[in-house]
Parts: C-alpha cells; sequence; structure tokens
C-alpha cells in the first residue's frame, strides 16, 4: 500500500481510467474488518459478530499465519503483495476471477513478500517470519475469508459495487472527474493542475504517464492505494453507506403486508436518490418489475422523480418517508 500524498495524472491516463469489481479486493477489506474487529454500520457490525469468533479461532490454531496476517495489515502500511493492482479484462471477456486474482497473491516470490512485510512493519521481520511461505499463508487467509464469509453473500455484494459504479458513472457524466472522485475516501479530492490527492501524508507525488488508473469499490468501510509499477495504479474505496447497508435492511412486515415485499424493498432504498439501473442491481429484480413498482409509487405520490444528466433518479417523498417510518 503506498503512502504518496497526491499523484500526477496525465490527460491520458484519466482518459483510460476505469472503474472495476475485485473478489480479491473485496476479500482484503473484509479481512481487514475482522482483522481490526470494527464496523462502520449496522450491517457491517451483524457481519462482524457473525465471523469474528471462527476468525480468531482460526488463527488461535495457526498462529504463524496470523502473525503474517497481523504484520502484513500494520496499521499505517500494508504489504504491497497482499493488494494488487487488478488486472481489467479486454472488452467481451470475463473479469478475472477470485481464484485468478489470488493466484497472483501466491506467486509472490519470497524475498518479495519478506521485503513487503519489512517495510509494512518498518522494521525487521520477526526471527518467526524468515521463511519462505509468507505469501502462500498470507493467501490461504485470504482464501478462507472470502469462502467461509463473503462468498455466501457475493451475488448481493456485487450488486452493491456494480450500483455504486453506476452512481460514480452517472456523476461523472453530469459534473466531470472532480465530481466523481471528490470524497471517494477520507483525503481523496482532485486538486486541480493534473493532480489527485490520494491521501493526507506529506509524501512526494508520483507522476502517473501512460499507465491505467483503477477505481476499486468493496462494500466494508476500508479503502487503499496498490499499483503495479509501470503499468497500472488502483484506488480501493468504500462504496456509498447507503448502497453499503443496502440488502442488510429487512423489509418490515407491516410494510410488504400493504404495498408488497418486492415494493416495499423499492421504496425502502430509496431514501436517496436513485436511478432504476441502481435499483434493479441492489434489488435483484427484473428492469420492467422494478419498472412497474416505480409507475405505481409513483401515482401513489409515495416518490418522485428528476433527471439528473443522461440519467432519472428516483427519491421518497414525504408521504413516502411517513409510510417506511410508520412500518418501523
Amino acid at each position: 500500500m503506498v503512502g504518496v500524498g497526491w499523484w500526477q495524472v496525465s490527460a491520458d491516463t484519466l482518459a483510460g481510467s476505469r472503474f472495476v469489481v475485485s473478489p480479491l479486493a473485496e476479500a482484503v477489506a473484509s479481512l481487514l474488518v475482522l482483522e481490526r474487529a470494527t464496523a462502520a454500520h449496522p450491517g457491517e457490525r451483524a457481519w462482524l459478530e457473525t465471523h469474528l469468533p471462527t476468525y480468531r479461532q482460526r488463527a488461535a490454531d495457526d498462529p504463524l499465519s496470523a502473525l503474517v496476517i497481523r504484520s502484513a495489515l500494520a496499521p499505517r502500511w500494508t504489504a504491497d503483495f497482499l493488494t494488487p493492482a487488478p488486472v481489467p479484462a479486454p472488452p467481451g471477456q470475463a473479469p478475472p476471477s477470485f481464484a485468478e486474482e489470488l493466484a497472483r497473491v501466491r506467486a509472490t516470490p519470497p524475498d518479495r513478500a519478506r521485503a513487503d512485510l519489512a517495510e509494512a512493519l518498518r522494521g525487521p521481520l520477526p526471527a518467526a517470519l524468515d521463511r519462505d511461505d509468507l505469501a502462500e499463508r498470507a493467501a490461504d487467509a485470504v482464501a478462507w475469508v472470502w469462502t467461509h464469509t463473503v462468498l455466501p453473500d457475493w451475488p448481493r455484494r456485487q450488486r452493491v459495487l456494480e450500483a455504486d459504479v453506476v452512481a460514480r458513472t452517472d456523476q461523472l457524466g453530469r459534473a466531470g472527474w472532480a465530481e466523481a472522485l471528490n470524497g471517494m475516501r477520507p483525503g481523496v479530492r482532485w486538486l486541480g493542475g493534473s493532480r489527485l490527492q490520494i491521501n493526507t501524508h506529506d509524501n512526494p507525488p508520483r507522476e502517473l504517464d501512460r499507465a491505467q488508473l483503477l477505481f476499486i469499490p468493496v462494500t466494508p468501510d476500508r479503502s487503499w492505494v496498490c499499483w503495479d509499477i509501470p503499468h497500472r495504479y488502483g484506488l480501493v474505496y468504500p462504496c456509498s453507506g447507503a448502497l453499503a447497508e443496502a440488502g442488510r435492511r429487512p423489509v418490515p412486515a407491516a410494510l410488504g403486508a400493504l404495498i408488497g415485499p418486492a415494493r416495499a424493498a423499492v421504496l425502502l432504498l430509496l431514501a436517496s436518490p436513485l436511478s432504476t439501473t441502481q435499483l434493479v442491481a441492489l434489488t435483484g429484480q427484473g428492469l420492467g418489475s422494478v419498472g412497474r413498482h416505480l409507475r405505481i409509487l409513483l401515482d401513489a405520490g409515495l416518490v418522485r422523480r428528476r433527471r439528473a444528466g443522461r440519467s432519472v433518479l428516483y427519491f421518497r417523498t414525504e408521504a413516502g418517508d411517513v409510510l417506511v417510518r410508520g412500518a418501523g
């Protein structure tokens, strides 16, 4: 995880930048939540309470691997080999799977893994880590987190991440890169003069010329930067709170009984403006179903809509808010 304060981004680099979804980044972000044992919102807290005991039991059963992870996820620096920049798929091809992304972690040469861990720790490695299987042990820990805590919920998480990309792309189309990037994660903002601030550290800038710039959302409230010099640089950021919690809030039974569970799920999400595409991604319902629900909610005066660039955004009216609050 690099610690530079800002990147000098050329026009060509910015023009070729992309939003991508990375299963590996989602797993590492979830690993960070487990390792720090802190949650950002009720949905994340419920997930943590469910999985933290088994994660801690795994650490107790394999203290050496636990030391590798604890060292790799040092408070101010994360070992670079654990967070490689994603490699986007060419147009028309499927994106890399979790296994394909994790294979890059496993393939880390032993000397580099030791060097990255020493850099994360800002000092010499503990004697117990003077060995050649550090990357393999780290990869096994990430694979455990993916299999036991992320994969069962991956379809929902993937919809949330895709919805965030839709929202960012909409911002980009309406107001340009500055609006899309500002506030993406704490410390991130467009400074002007081709400068992108990525954190508040006072470190030398890095020039990104003829490199690929990637923006990678994750549902946990975690963020970092990554790179594969000189080819690509990545900024991992937490998707917006409203989206991250989507699907975690159950539809109130009274509201579901009144207007139907599927329609209630749509109304529940519209505390903040969302497009039809985002609602499809978040609810898992078909485009036709979401469209019918929105028409009925519009006719009932429970939602309104407004145009934002090329998108139409829907949001609850005061009457819709009252109905949701009244249903608990």
